[in-house]
């Protein structure tokens, strides 16, 4: 008798452990709005409110006991129509061989091509070469953190008095990456990423590329809650669901790790909550416009739908769509005070091999909180198997790996249950 009640004791306790986290909902959740029924959740197509829409009924369906959506507006450069280039008559594919700027115009026209030489560069003598009839309306090829380096001479040639030159080409090594941080404006001439092996040596380029600036595009956060015992302090659990969208007609950036990942994480820890009534008031703010620098995460803070004072801790969860067994996190100064717990129960637990803590950084949703003095941490898992896709068209649900959901799931839980 005493050992079948051992082993009910065993059986339950594994049921426990084995219902808190929910892969199944977790894999269903990622693989939908990486689909191309979102179009790489962005804004060109509606893809990112169309995401949203999902969420909150997902939200509904785990039994949450709020949902609203919260507008908000954004400006944003979009590229959802042609998206066509040639180098010396070779057509590129668009994703692989090339992207744009988030920040560049359309352009439709065939260009020469300039090389900086960056062994031995001479800012005047790179305009004073521009200068000549031969490279007038000429694209400027160059590696780009060269130009970063050097990007008060490069600056000039974004704009139209500052060179006679079309445009820029930045090569960066395949996979060929897109961002959309700063697509809120748009320079005077177009930049487009390209493979250094497909301008390698290239005299001439063709371009037709169609852009379209979205002014006030509707956009919003999904903000659900579970109500706990007592309402005076709760915590917070983010992720942002919107990606990078369109590059042309046919190619979407599916998101699958960025951010797909975190969103269907804090879903499914509200479905947990939902179930497990927690102490405290329990919210989950799904975020739009992160990918866009931080908008509806910035919106959010300055205009709060409950008091940011009192956050007992917000947990800000993307890309861990990845298999590194260290987990990479980010403290605000005023969460470094309950660090030491997040150390504490993992190497009790070994829900990762450790934590590694880095600089806190604008890179997430979790920085506008910081600034504020909220206590938060920003949980990712990179530089596995998954993190080379990064911003790039493979990240999708083929290669997004689920290692990471399960410990993500666990410290969080276990902070919470701990933290005083």
């Amino acid at each position: 008798m005493n050992n079948m009640r051992k082993l009910l004791v065993v059986l339950l306790a594994l049921g426990l452990q084995a219902g808190a986290q929910d892969l199944t909902h977790y894999k269903k959740i990622v693989k939908e709005i990486s689909s191309a029924k979102y179009q790489g959740r962005g804004y060109a197509k509606g893809g990112a409110n169309k995401a949203g829409k999902f969420l909150a009924k997902e939200y509904k369906k785990a039994g949450v006991d709020e949902v609203t959506l919260q507008p908000f507006t954004l400006d944003i450069q979009t590229f959802a129509g042609k998206m066509e280039m040639w180098a010396d008559g070779k057509k590129l594919t668009a994703g692989v061989d090339f992207s744009m700027r988030e920040y560049s115009p359309g352009v439709k026209g065939e260009f020469p091509v300039y090389h900086v030489d960056t062994l031995n560069f001479d800012a005047d003598k790179m305009f004073a070469d521009l200068a000549k009839p031969e490279y007038e309306n000429c694209m400027v090829a160059c590696e780009f953190w060269f130009t970063y380096k050097h990007r008060e001479a490069f600056s000039r040639l974004q704009t139209k008095d500052g060179c006679t030159n079309a445009g820029l080409i930045y090569t960066w090594p395949a996979p060929i990456k897109f961002f959309k941080a700063y697509g809120h404006r748009v320079v005077d001439k177009p930049i487009v990423w390209v493979t250094p092996e497909a301008i390698e040596g290239v005299k001439r380029v063709k371009l037709n590329v169609d852009a379209k600036f979205l002014k006030d595009y509707e956009c919003f956060n999904v903000i659900s809650k579970v109500e706990g015992e007592r309402h005076d302090s709760c915590y917070v659990f983010t992720a942002h669901y919107d990606h990078l969208g369109n590059l042309g007609k046919k190619v979407f950036y599916a998101g699958a790790n960025d951010n797909a990942s975190g969103t269907a994480t804090i879903v499914t820890l509200a479905a947990y909550y939902a179930k497990h009534r927690p102490k405290y008031d329990m919210y989950f703010l799904a975020f739009s416009g992160e990918d866009a620098n931080l908008r509806g995460s910035t919106y959010f803070v300055e205009h709060p739908t409950f008091p940011l004072e009192r956050i007992k801790y917000l947990f800000n969860i993307d890309m861990i769509g990845d298999n590194n067994p260290t987990e990479y996190c980010e403290v605000s100064d005023t969460g470094m005070k309950a660090f030491p717990l997040f150390e504490k129960i993992n190497g009790e637990k070994r829900h990762f091999k450790e934590l590694h803590r880095g600089d806190l950084a604008a890179n997430s949703d979790h920085y506008v909180f910081a600034v504020r003095n909220v206590p938060c941490i920003f949980l990712e898992n990179e530089k596995g198997d998954a993190f080379q896709y990064y911003h790039t068209i493979f990240d999708n649900w083929e290669h997004v790996v689920t290692d990471s959901y399960e410990p993500t799931f666990r410290l969080v839980r276990d902070f919470v249950e701990q933290y005083k």
